[in-house]
């Protein structure tokens, strides 16, 4: 049995599952088992027009919007977890405020590439002591001349290996708060900025998570996104529409540990599964419902804040919840290594810690339920 697929216009995502089956599919257990994406595969992305979703044609994108790429996220994710998370940063946390905050001529020197899959991209927010609190920051920048000088590092970075641009956060005092933080764009190769490490993981093999470092970075005047001071402002819109996308991906985990529980269940016809079947599907398609719910509002220009964090907060729990008990109807072959059960549980556990933890999601749902008296500011036209 195959669950509908979400929203999203019938060509996107039959162009995805094309993409899946022809050659996404044949190789998602090499890119767990060797935990290497093929370095081509980015190109082959943007040649698909995966890598330009959400951009305008006028930019070098392939239009689309939030709808399509939730779509396409999906299909991708339930083939291999990294390949879709990888994509997901790529769009939502580095070439939408790109599109949204830069100028021209940081549209034309990065958003053209990035849509074009010749660029892959990062967001550099996260730090070694710093996680869902961005407001505390330890990473610094002052005024150089000609520009910038950026001092500090940061933790858990997806993609940040082989990003040919990172968008990078710090503040100019501590004391400032959110009033004091900037965003610059920072390409590979500027002087002072390095990799130090990339970090093995227990799920999502083939997603680079990486340190970045940044030792007297140097970086000139156009390399500051938006104004001095609105940091924060950009860093927290970005992952709002980020938390779309990675709920997309959660919920195309989520898909196929369902696919995979009702095989396993079919292999022993136990009388006790029909009811985890069932009520792993409830838990899939009430996810699938505030992910839609949550792309349409931000589609239509309506408040998507409220949505974006209950469409991730169900999907990232019904990967894991739907993930696990299809682990435990697999019994023993499940455990392998290798096995299909396995790696989805791996995959799923990383979905309620990215883009805002389980536990910051439900503090600043609930607060946001609490002072709008309900969702129903969001739901108006």
């Amino acid at each position: 049995m195959r669950p509908a697929g979400i929203m999203g216009t019938p060509d996107w995502r039959q162009r995805a599952r094309r993409f899946v089956s022809e050659r996404l599919a044949p190789i998602a257990a090499d890119i767990d088992r060797t935990d290497q994406v093929p370095s081509d595969l980015m190109a082959i992305l943007g040649r698909e027009g995966f890598t330009g979703l959400g951009i305008p044609a006028e930019w070098g994108g392939s239009d689309g919007n939030s709808e399509s790429t939730a779509a396409v996220l999906e299909e991708l994710a339930g083939a291999s977890a990294a390949v879709a998370t990888d994509l997901s940063v790529h769009l939502s946390v580095c070439a939408a405020p790109i599109l949204r905050w830069g100028t021209d001529a940081q549209r034309t020197r990065f958003l053209r590439p990035l849509a074009a899959g010749r660029f892959l991209g990062a967001f550099g927010l996260t730090e070694p002591g710093v996680g869902s609190d961005a407001a505390r920051l330890a990473t610094r920048y002052e005024r150089a001349p000609n520009g910038f000088r950026l001092r500090g590092s940061k933790m858990f970075i997806t993609n940040g290996a082989s990003a040919a641009v990172v968008l990078a956060f710090a503040t100019r005092d501590p004391a400032l708060g959110s009033r004091g933080i900037s965003a610059f764009l920072v390409p590979q190769g500027t002087p002072g900025y390095s990799v130090a490490q990339r970090l093995d993981k227990m799920g999502i093999h083939g997603s680079e998570t990486t340190e970045l470092v940044f030792e007297d970075a140097h970086l000139p005047e156009d390399a500051l996104l938006g104004a001095e001071g609105e940091g924060l402002s950009i860093a927290l819109g970005a992952l709002a529409g980020g938390r779309i996308g990675i709920a997309a991906c959660a919920l195309g985990v989520a898909r196929a540990a369902f696919e995979e529980m009702c095989r396993s269940a079919r292999l022993r016809s136990h009388e006790e599964d029909r009811a985890c079947v069932a009520r792993a599907y409830v838990e899939l398609e009430s996810a699938r419902a505030l992910v839609e719910a949550a792309a349409r509002a931000k589609d239509a220009g309506r408040p998507f804040e409220i949505a974006a964090s209950a469409a991730k907060l169900a999907a990232s729990g019904a990967a894991v919840s739907i993930a696990s008990v299809g682990l435990d109807i697999a019994g023993p072959a499940g455990t392998r290594a290798g096995h299909l059960a396995e790696r989805l549980l791996r995959d799923a556990r990383v979905f309620p810690i990215v883009e805002g933890t389980t536990e910051i999601q439900e503090r600043l749902l609930g607060r946001s339920l609490i002072e709008q008296g309900g969702p129903s500011a969001e739901r108006t036209p």
